[in-house]
């Protein structure tokens, strides 16, 4: 627990996979933002992990219907 040097690597590289292989608007990628907004959150970087946090937002806004349990607040 608590590597999170190793893990940033590792989501971002995840992330691009996503970005390659999927259309912009999949909830597959609002997962990969979420997991490195909420690395940046358990670092303490507040100002980094918010912007990203706000694009998983936004894309599961836009993918996922109105009553679905991840739009849950």
């Amino acid at each position: 627990m608590g590597e999170y040097s190793k893990a940033l690597p590792l989501l971002e590289k995840a992330l691009k996979i996503w970005e390659i292989s999927l259309p912009a608007n999949r909830p597959d990628l609002a997962t990969s933002y979420n997991n490195i907004g909420q690395l940046y959150q358990n670092m303490g970087e507040y100002s980094k992990a918010l912007p990203i946090l706000e694009k998983s937002l936004k894309i599961s806004e836009i993918s996922l219907p109105a009553n679905h349990p991840d739009l849950a607040t």
